[in-house]
């Protein structure tokens, strides 16, 4: 596997969604693996669901802002990478 490439910033967590808000630096689409890291995050997964203004995208690219669907709990500030390979 190559190594991650930064993809994105989280600017907002929906906690009783479990959504992240994500500002894209590159280009993202569903069913890509990322992985989310910051200070006390740290964890990969599969995009499985992905929003932008309350619709569901299959593709997003730089400047969008996102919400993705996340399997834990990130914060604001966490970097998000795609993995690829």
């Amino acid at each position: 596997m190559s190594e991650p490439r930064i993809i994105g910033k989280v600017i907002h967590y929906w906690t009783r969604l479990g959504v992240a808000g994500v500002e894209l630096t590159g280009t993202l689409k569903l069913d890509d693996w990322i992985q989310f890291r910051g200070s006390t995050t740290d964890f990969q997964q599969r995009v499985t669901s992905m929003q932008i203004n309350r619709r569901y995208v299959n593709q997003a690219g730089p400047g969008q802002q996102v919400g993705i669907l996340v399997a834990d709990r990130v914060r604001v500030g966490d970097t998000v990478y795609l993995l690829e390979g």
